[in-house]
């Protein structure tokens, strides 16, 4: 059953810095405790950057990687890419 108007709960900011900071304020809260609070959005449009990179892999490393991401329970690509990430900030090019 959802918080009534006047329950004691946290306010939900009016802007989150990132979508991470979002994403962790609505993990640890209940979407029915602010429903008095919704409203219906009239137009919404969001623009989502991504660009593929397409790598060829050795077939061992291609199966190491696959390997190593399963035991993290992520995705090859998502490990790749927290991989190559640290590597290019830990050399100064992180941009």
């Amino acid at each position: 059953m959802p918080a009534k108007k006047n329950a004691k709960r946290d306010p939900i900011p009016q802007e989150f810095p990132s979508p991470e900071a979002a994403g962790d304020f609505w993990d640890q809260h209940d979407l029915a405790d602010y429903w008095d609070q919704t409203r219906p959005v009239e137009d919404f449009s969001c623009k989502i950057e991504r660009e593929q990179f397409l790598v060829a892999l050795e077939p061992s490393l291609a199966r190491r990687l696959r390997e190593t991401a399963r035991q993290r329970g992520i995705s090859g690509e998502a490990l790749l890419h927290l991989w190559m990430s640290d590597r290019l900030n830990s050399i100064g090019n992180g941009s």
